[in-house]
C-alpha cells in the first residue's frame, strides 16, 4: 500500500513540475500564421455577417454597439441603414482589411458617407487610400453631429450609410473583408454650453523615460490591439504586416508617438519608399494622422504628435487631425512594415502623454458605457502572446495544481494515519 501511495505522490509532483517548467507549451487557439508570414486582420469575436445592397431600399440595418462583417470589391457601392435618435452624435465606421502583401493601385481604398433617407448629406469626406502599391488595413467613419442650429440630419429616423470602392483596381476581382460598427455618443445636457477648444499647446514631445523598453506583442487590428501606456515598448514586425496598439488618452492630453525600426540584418539590397508607416485612429475608428518614411535597412523612424483631446475640436479644429481628437478614450496606433523589406525587423514604439487631465463635457448620458471612455486599461505590459496563453491555460493549470496538491496532501496524511482509522465510519 505504501508503494502505491508513494507512486501517486511522485506522479502528482512530477505533473506539477512539468507544468511549471519554463517554456512548457500551453494551448493557444489564436495563431498568427506560418513563421515569417504577416498576420491577417483578426475580426471581432461574434461579428455579425451582413451583406450590403446595391439598392438603398434594401440595405440591412446596423444596430449600435455591434460589429458587422462584409466584403467589398472593385466598383462596388454598398448601402446599409442605421436608426438615429435626436440626441446622440452618431459615428459609423468601416475598416477595409485586405490580406497582407496584396498589391493595389495607389488610389485604391474606400469612401464612406452618411445621408438622410431622402439623400441629404450628413457627413462625407475624402476617400481613404492605401497611398502605395501594397495594402494594409485602413479605416474611416461618417458622422452625424447634433447641433442647436438648423443643420441637416437632426431628426430621429432611418439614415443611409454607404461604403464605396475608391480607385480603379483591375488586377483580379477578389473581394476584400470590411468591418462595420455604429457608435452613438450622448449629446450634451439641455442648455449646457459647448466646451471651448484649446487655443495653444506645445508641439514638443516629452523626453523619453529611462530604462529598457517593455516587451509587447502588437495585435492585427482594432479588435486585438495590445494595450500600451506612457513609455517605450519593444516588438518585432514582419514584412507586409501591420501591428496595432491602443493607448488611453484623457480629456486635455496630447499624444506623442515615435516608431523606430532597427537596422535590417539581411545582406539583400532594397529601398522601400514607404518602408515604415505610422497611423493613429481615434476611439470611433476615425483616422487622426498617417505618416511614413523610407527604409533602406539602416535605422529609421517616424514621429507623430496630436492636439489636446477636446470635445470642441469637432467643430473648431483647424485640420482633420485636430478635429479627430474629439474623444476621451482609447486611441489606436498602427505600425506597418513594407513587404519589400526582406526580413523581420525589431521595432521600438515610444508613447508620450502630455498635459493635465481636464474635466469632461456635460454629457446627457453615460459616454463610457457607449464606448467613449477610458475604462479598464488592461495588461499594459508583458508579451501579449504569453499573456494570452496564461489566460487561456490559467484555469486549467490552476485546477490541475489544486487537484495535484490536494491529492499530495491527502495521500500524505493517509500515510501518517493507522489503517484502522481509514476504515472507521
Amino acid at each position: 500500500m505504501s508503494r502505491t501511495v508513494d507512486a501517486a505522490v511522485a506522479a502528482a509532483a512530477a505533473l506539477i513540475c512539468v507544468l511549471l517548467l519554463p517554456g512548457t507549451a500551453v494551448a493557444d487557439p489564436f495563431t498568427d500564421g506560418a513563421p515569417g508570414e504577416a498576420s491577417s486582420y483578426r475580426p471581432a469575436e461574434g461579428a455579425v455577417p451582413v451583406t450590403g445592397t446595391e439598392s438603398s431600399a434594401d440595405g440591412p440595418r446596423l444596430e449600435r454597439s455591434k460589429i458587422y462583417s462584409d466584403t467589398i470589391g472593385p466598383g462596388q457601392k454598398k448601402y446599409y441603414r442605421v436608426r438615429l435618435d435626436e440626441t446622440s452624435n452618431a459615428f459609423v465606421s468601416t475598416v477595409l482589411a485586405p490580406p497582407p502583401g496584396t498589391k493595389s493601385g495607389i488610389l485604391d481604398g474606400i469612401q464612406v458617407a452618411l445621408t438622410s433617407a431622402d439623400g441629404t448629406p450628413c457627413s462625407s469626406g475624402p476617400a481613404v487610400y492605401f497611398g502605395g502599391d501594397t495594402t494594409r488595413p485602413v479605416a474611416d467613419y461618417a458622422s452625424r453631429r447634433i447641433s442647436d442650429d438648423s443643420t441637416a440630419c437632426q431628426q430621429a429616423g432611418d439614415y443611409l450609410y454607404t461604403v464605396a470602392w475608391a480607385g480603379q483596381r483591375t488586377s483580379g476581382a477578389a473581394k476584400w473583408p470590411i468591418e462595420l460598427t455604429y457608435m452613438a455618443e450622448p449629446g450634451l445636457k439641455p442648455g449646457a454650453a459647448e466646451p471651448q477648444a484649446p487655443t495653444t499647446w506645445s508641439s514638443k514631445a516629452p523626453s523619453p523615460g529611462e530604462g529598457s523598453p517593455q516587451k509587447v506583442s502588437g495585435g492585427t487590428g482594432f479588435n486585438d490591439a495590445a494595450a500600451v501606456d506612457d513609455g517605450a515598448w519593444r516588438d518585432d514586425i514582419r514584412p507586409g504586416e501591420s501591428r496595432f496598439y491602443k493607448v488611453p488618452v484623457a480629456w486635455g492630453q496630447q499624444l506623442f508617438l515615435r516608431a523606430q525600426l532597427a537596422n535590417a540584418t539581411s545582406d539583400d539590397s532594397f529601398f522601400a519608399v514607404n518602408g515604415l508607416r505610422l497611423a493613429l485612429y481615434n476611439t470611433a475608428r476615425g483616422r487622426v494622422s498617417d505618416k511614413s518614411t523610407g527604409y533602406t535597412g539602416a535605422p529609421a523612424g517616424v514621429d507623430l504628435g496630436t492636439a489636446p483631446t477636446a470635445y470642441a475640436n469637432r467643430f473648431a479644429g483647424e485640420s482633420e487631425a485636430e478635429s479627430a481628437m474629439r474623444f476621451e478614450g482609447w486611441y489606436y496606433i498602427q505600425v506597418t512594415l513594407d513587404p519589400k523589406v526582406p526580413d523581420n525587423v525589431p521595432l521600438t514604439l515610444d508613447v508620450g502623454l502630455r498635459g493635465k487631465t481636464q474635466p469632461g463635457p456635460p454629457y446627457d448620458g453615460d459616454a463610457a458605457a457607449a464606448g467613449f471612455g477610458l475604462g479598464d486599461t488592461g495588461p499594459a505590459s508583458g508579451d501579449a502572446d504569453t499573456m494570452r496563453a496564461i489566460g487561456i491555460g490559467g484555469i486549467g493549470l490552476g485546477t490541475v495544481l489544486v487537484l495535484g496538491l490536494g491529492t499530495w496532501q491527502l495521500l500524505g496524511s493517509r500515510r501518517s494515519r493507522p489503517m484502522g482509522r481509514l476504515l472507521r465510519p
